[in-house]
């Protein structure tokens, strides 16, 4: 099966000298020889808070909004273009620490309608809060804004939750898929292991980041207590995670973290993945769609990289797609 390209739109809103619009890059993707993009819904590109907003001023405020999500859709449709998935905006929200799930369900609920009125069948999830909430990560300082929260009684809060999310999404026809990564809690190869054993939904699957995996797997960064990494590194994690793979990002890493406390992406060629040793792990551990997505967030005038970032990904998926 030959594999569609698509890349993150929100490269090109983080970090930048200057936000770049969605139309203009939706416009330069398909010139570039890209098959789609995967959504950003946040900032100044379609989410689903704009949307309302715009709706609202209407006489018929749910037919605007319809005709609204129509024109959205027809920016890459249009052009022949797809879209791999939506990463949803819940930062806002405490999935751990907050008192109840009912604003991260609403928050949720309100993405996935998003979704599903674009077309798109895969939403993008994280534990939004960072690693210091399970203990403390070395060479941290402990968090003064929010308690420590014991392994066991986070780990059942985000089952419930990520479990009804997937239970609701897969009624809609889209699939959750969990980034998980260095920045958020449960980034142990441990812990990826047990929340899928804890939502145990066939509906949940995590995102595939190389760049995150080599944090994860081979660096063991911002881990609260001991450190934990794999023998095996990226390539056992993906043979770990074999049919649970729901959507691939593919970029370079330096192995260092960025200022946000996340995975730096450099381009590929940047970055420091010997691909050829993880690639056929990944490629057979399979996933649900043809998809492969580069990620370049927070990657400074990421608009120049992505030329070289086609390339390169075009170059794995001849080898390995």
């Amino acid at each position: 099966m030959s594999k569609r390209i698509s890349i993150g739109t929100w490269a090109f809103v983080f970090n930048q000298k200057k936000p770049i619009e969605f139309h203009e890059i939706v416009a330069g993707l398909k010139e570039l020889g890209f098959d789609g993009l995967e959504l950003g819904g946040f900032g100044i590109h379609p989410n689903p808070t704009t949307a309302d907003v715009a709706a609202s001023w209407h006489k018929d405020p749910a037919a605007a909004r319809r005709d609204l999500c129509a024109a959205i859709r027809d920016t890459w449709e249009s052009r022949g273009m797809g879209c791999s998935g939506l990463a949803a905006d819940l930062w806002s929200e405490r999935l751990i620490t907050a008192k109840d799930d009912k604003s991260y369900l609403s928050c949720f609920r309100k993405n996935l309608q998003f979704a599903v009125d674009l077309g798109i069948n895969v939403i993008r999830v994280d534990t939004t809060e960072p690693p210091n909430v399970l203990g403390k990560v070395p060479g941290e300082k402990p968090l003064k804004d929010r308690p420590v929260v014991e392994y066991q009684a986070a780990l059942k809060r985000v089952a419930h939750t990520w479990r009804r999310c997937a239970q609701e999404a897969a009624d809609a026809g889209v699939r959750v898929v969990w980034e998980f990564e260095p920045g958020f809690a449960f980034n142990k190869p441990s812990d990826i292991f047990r929340v899928l054993d804890a939502v145990k939904h066939d509906n949940f699957m995590v995102m595939f980041d190389t760049c995150h995996a080599n944090m994860v797997a081979v660096h063991g960064a911002r881990q609260p207590g001991k450190k934990e990494t794999l023998p095996g590194g990226i390539r056992e994690l993906a043979e770990r995670l074999n049919g649970k793979i729901g959507r691939v990002h593919l970029i370079d890493s330096d192995g260092t973290l960025n200022e946000h406390g996340t995975s730096t992406h450099p381009p590929f060629g940047l970055g420091k993945l010997k691909f050829d040793e993880f690639m056929p792990a990944l490629a057979a551990a399979g996933c649900p769609d043809d998809w492969w997505t580069i990620d370049l967030c927070f990657w400074p005038d990421a608009w120049k990289a992505t030329k070289r970032c086609k390339q390169g990904i075009d170059k794995l998926a001849a080898k390995y797609g």
